[in-house]
């Protein structure tokens, strides 16, 4: 090789990277010495120090290293959550729908009656009757219904009939497919009750339908009866109003009312009415300021205010609504401010309020009523009426007029049976009361009705366990001791019965919790008065209007109303309510 050419292999090869080459030979060697050499070693891999590690570096460096890949964004994670949340519930409450309406269509085989206990019979199929047929272990009892009506009614949704925005069919539960859902077989007869005879212990029934057979009255003994037939309309002696007035109690009243509009409708549409029959034809008037006359005022309005104008614009502009009520003010059972509330929605609306105002009279197309004005003079109102409702006051009715007159201890009661705290009828064995019919201190609501009606059934449901009980201690210690060998084992079911017996808690006395209160105001406004631990809660407008149709909506008595209802209330907000003639 030319001396030009070592020295270009020179220039080409620094020194500092001859030295890399001799110290990586070294290496290997390095390590298998002694931990001593190995430290005194160590400066030859500080040799790497240099030119070449800067050029390594430099060259790693100069390697385009991946870039960060930014997070992914979440977006909308909480829609989807929520979008599968509703999805799961939704098909859990298609899931738990279809299975109630399986039940309701395949129930169980029902045991028969057993003659040798006792026979309960239960007069009406109201609220207080149908709460305790739901809850009463009917194995423990042979068990009777007697009603003129074979169904159950909702009565909060009643107004809500009269113009059509709730079919009535979607309101009423046949007594049958309730009594079909109980474990023993119940016996229902469609009839009335004429007499109860205390003494002798038995029902006196005829039957009041259209079609009649041979048999046509007849008597029911019984073992334990409960009175719950309920109240009938009070006109307070006022001539005229069991004429001319309809009332809303029954179903049939509702379907009546319905008719009774649209008659007043197209009767005052007719050709070459006068414009003072008109008047008179398209003003409805409402005795009762409580909430039934309250909810069918505002479903009266919206009504009107929603279909007809629509459909007879030529009249709508004459149509009115008066509410009349004798106390100071409507809705007396809710707390000041929802009175308030509901009085300037009514004003709102154009429905005219008359209160301290007591009807007198009424005839074919006039109330006369008498008004108390501020500085208390009494003043005479003449209201020409095309609908007059009346919702107001309730009656004792015949049947337990009969049996409070046989009972001496009654003589002194005015407005029903009056009744202890266990709900038995005073001065009588045996004879329990719920209801409109009872006297026990509380208001005559639905509400009230139902938990007498849960009461009871806990009562009886413990009376029977006891009883039975009783019964089976009584029989062993009858037989102990009577043969030889059976001693201890019949003394250990002795005591197991006794453990039993005392594990049973007593009933206590029927305590009334209210709830709260709620009703419907018209243009999708409601007010509530509902019980918050331990104290009110007064709400109103249109997110109570939600909440009331809600908690109507739960309070149904089977999952057939329910979905009745929500139909019927989807239907008429998008077609209308129906303005045909029946």
């Amino acid at each position: 090789m030319s001396s030009s050419s070592r020295a270009l292999a020179q220039l080409a090869v620094p020194r500092s990277g001859a030295a890399l080459l001799q110290t990586s030979s070294q290496v290997p060697r390095l390590f298998i010495q002694s931990s001593r050499k190995t430290v005194a070693a160590r400066p030859a891999f500080g040799s790497l120090q240099g030119p070449v590690s800067r050029q390594f570096r430099r060259g790693y460096a100069d390697q385009a290293a991946p870039a960060p890949q930014p997070p992914k964004k979440r977006r909308f994670r909480t829609l989807r959550w929520a979008w599968r949340l509703g999805y799961l519930s939704a098909i859990a409450g298609v899931a738990y729908i279809g299975y109630g309406i399986y039940e309701d269509r395949h129930p169980e085989p029902q045991t028969e009656p057993d003659p040798t206990k006792k026979t309960l019979v239960i007069l009406g199929t109201g609220w207080g009757s149908v709460s305790l047929l739901k809850r009463l272990d009917t194995e423990n009892y042979n068990v009777i219904v007697i009603s003129p009506r074979n169904y159950f009614l909702f009565t909060p949704l009643l107004p809500s009939c009269t113009t059509g925005t709730i079919e009535h069919r979607s309101i009423m539960e046949p007594i049958r497919t309730i009594l079909r859902s109980k474990k023993a077989s119940v016996r229902f007869y469609e009839a009335e009750a004429s007499s109860i005879d205390p003494d002798r212990k038995v029902v006196r029934i005829f039957d009041n339908s259209e079609v009649k057979g041979d048999m046509t009255e007849t008597e029911v003994p019984y073992d334990m009866l409960v009175v719950g037939v309920g109240a009938e309309n009070a006109t307070f002696g006022i001539p005229g109003v069991r004429e001319h007035s309809c009332f809303l109690k029954e179903i049939g009243d509702a379907q009546r009312i319905r008719k009774r509009i649209m008659d007043c409708v197209e009767t005052a549409a007719f050709k070459d009415q006068s414009p003072e029959e008109i008047d008179r034809l398209m003003h409805m008037v409402v005795v009762g300021g409580g909430p039934t006359g309250v909810e069918f005022a505002g479903e009266l309005q919206d009504f009107f205010e929603e279909d007809i104008k629509k459909l007879v614009p030529e009249i709508s502009d004459r149509f009115r609504v008066t509410l009349i009520e004798a106390l100071p003010n409507v809705l007396p059972s809710f707390s000041k401010q929802l009175i308030e509330y509901t009085e300037s929605t009514f004003k709102e609306e154009k429905i005219n309020i008359h209160t301290k105002t007591m009807v007198k009279k009424v005839t074919d197309k006039t109330v006369e009523a008498v008004a108390t004005r501020p500085d208390g003079t009494k003043e005479t109102i003449v209201f020409p009426y095309g609908l007059l409702v009346w919702a107001t006051g309730n009656a004792v009715r015949p049947v337990v007029q009969d049996l409070m007159q046989r009972i001496p201890a009654q003589k002194n009661s005015r407005r029903g049976l009056a009744v202890n705290e266990y709900l038995v009828v005073q001065g009588a064995r045996d004879i329990w009361a719920v209801g409109d019919c009872a006297v026990a201190g509380y208001a005559p609501t639905a509400q009230v009705a139902s938990q007498e009606g849960n009461f009871l059934a806990r009562l009886f449901n413990n009376m029977a366990r006891t009883e039975a009980l009783e019964n089976k201690i009584a029989e062993l210690s009858g037989s102990l001791n009577l043969q030889p060998g059976n001693t201890a084992e019949i003394s250990r079911e002795i005591e197991e019965y006794e453990r039993q017996l005392r594990r049973i808690k007593d009933v206590k006395p029927f305590h009334y919790s209210h709830q709260g209160s709620l009703a419907y105001i018209g243009s999708e406004k409601a007010v509530a008065d509902v019980t918050w631990f331990n104290g009110n809660v007064a709400a109103a407008g249109g997110l109570t209007y939600l909440f009331w149709r809600s908690a109507y909506i739960s309070m149904c008595f089977s999952t057939r109303n329910r979905l009745l209802v929500i139909n019927d209330w989807l239907k008429s907000k998008l077609f209308g309510r129906d303005l045909s003639r029946e």
